[in-house]
């Protein structure tokens, strides 16, 4: 039988416990039902469908993928590691390892400088020496990849490109680490071209139509994540997107929020975002980002400091 003071206990804990919904992530979990549930109809039925539309619905829903696949980096929904793993992997997008996207997204976490080359392995920009020793191509790629246009058009296959060979020289060096994550990855990547097989859907037409899209959509939300400023306050966005845009990126467009507390489903950043007193630089939304930025670059590639 409890005393008084044990029940006063009791009642506390009560009411501080989170609710179940939130202790299992259920938002988590219900994204990750409609997106492949999503995947699955639209890859079966998409010859009843018009080509553009198709198309449109593919990328979103890829894209909703590649957000689903980062909070499975970050610990979500689960506490387990290798379940997030077996939920996000599943490699729709074709070109990208999770296992090393998790490598890869956790160096730039670790990052003591974010956005400075080198140091941080999502920046966009050159330190001096290397722009100097850049070819005519590279340097134009680095222009055009600061302009929304060219980060849109051209970065899907240049960050593609860029990522695979990187992979291919540390083969070359002899770095046979990553061996065995490709080979997983190969086996993943022939389960889904039978699947598009069986549903009569070219694996071009998957690619340039919805893989290709969907990563200018996931480009878009990184466009304008981060910049070099001398401040670390100054180096990660927020950018300020309706309920459609902010559901596809899972809360990501809040980064100064989510690089503050990394560990916070995309579900809890709307309220912490509130709470942040450095809340990075604002940017009022993604329509703001095209106005200014469509044809213009938000900045020099080369690294400043």
């Amino acid at each position: 039988m409890l005393g008084a003071r044990d029940t006063r206990f009791t009642a506390i804990a009560a009411v501080q416990a989170p609710p179940l919904w939130r202790r299992l992530e259920l938002p988590t979990w219900i994204v990750a039902i409609l997106m492949y549930g999503g995947f699955a109809l639209l890859t079966w039925q998409h010859q009843a469908l018009p080509w553009w539309l198709a198309s449109g619905l593919g990328a979103v829903l890829l894209a909703w993928h590649g957000s689903l696949q980062h909070e499975a980096v970050h610990g979500h929904p689960t506490r387990w590691q290798r379940l997030n793993a077996m939920l996000a992997g599943p490699p729709l997008s074709l070109w990208l390892p999770f296992r090393l996207y998790c490598v890869w997204h956790r160096a730039h976490h670790q990052a003591t400088v974010l956005a400075q080359p080198g140091v941080d392995p999502e920046s966009y920009y050159l330190a001096r020496a290397d722009w100097q020793r850049a070819g005519p191509v590279s340097r134009m790629l680095f222009c055009a990849a600061q302009t929304l246009a060219g980060r849109l058009l051209l970065g899907p296959p240049w960050m593609v490109g860029r990522f695979w060979l990187d992979q291919a020289r540390r083969i070359g060096r002899g770095d046979f680490r990553h061996l065995g994550i490709w080979l997983r990855h190969a086996c993943g990547v022939a389960l889904l071209l039978l699947w598009l097989w069986l549903v009569d859907l070219p694996a071009w037409l998957y690619v340039t139509g919805m893989v290709w899209p969907g990563l200018s959509l996931t480009l878009l939300r990184s466009y304008h994540e981060h910049r070099p400023a001398a401040e670390a306050g100054g180096r990660t966005a927020t950018v300020i997107a309706g309920a459609p845009l902010a559901l596809l990126f899972l809360n990501n467009n809040l980064h100064a929020a989510h690089h503050a507390r990394p560990d916070l489903p995309w579900y809890e950043l709307p309220r912490f975002h509130h709470t942040l007193a450095n809340k990075g630089y604002e940017v009022p939304g993604y329509g703001a980002l095209f106005r200014r930025y469509l044809f213009r670059p938000k900045d020099s590639p080369i690294y400043p400091y």
